[in-house]
């Protein structure tokens, strides 16, 4: 899946933003994997990616550790035999910002050298 969204700036929010309504999430949610990602509670994003092995889901969360360092927005993030769980949102507003959809579709793109075959 190609997605202009993963070229994006991730961009700072403010304590003056508002969290995106479902309506303004929308477009935003055509680019990423919606078999991956989910949005919980008009709140945050549930992601969970499949992986060959462990060593597999291990250097793939290592990838989007260094993804999160880089652009300081750092999701939670579960690994297991096969499987990166990851939840993400914007603490400074209590909810979703674009950022946090830049930042899936970066690790959408991420997984695609991973993704099982």
């Amino acid at each position: 899946m190609a997605s202009t969204l993963a070229d994006e700036e991730c961009v700072a929010c403010t304590s003056e933003d508002e969290p995106l309504t479902e309506a303004e999430y929308a477009e935003y949610l055509t680019e990423i994997d919606t078999d991956v990602w989910e949005v919980i509670d008009d709140h945050h994003l549930d992601g969970a990616y499949s992986l060959e092995d462990f060593r597999d889901a291990l250097e793939f969360t290592y990838e989007i550790g260094e993804l999160a360092e880089e652009e300081w927005h750092h999701p939670d993030i579960r690994l297991e035999w096969g499987e990166v769980r990851v939840e993400m949102w914007t603490h400074k507003i209590d909810g979703l910002h674009k950022t946090d959809f830049v930042m899936a579709a970066r690790m959408d793109r991420i997984h695609e050298e991973y993704a099982p075959e």
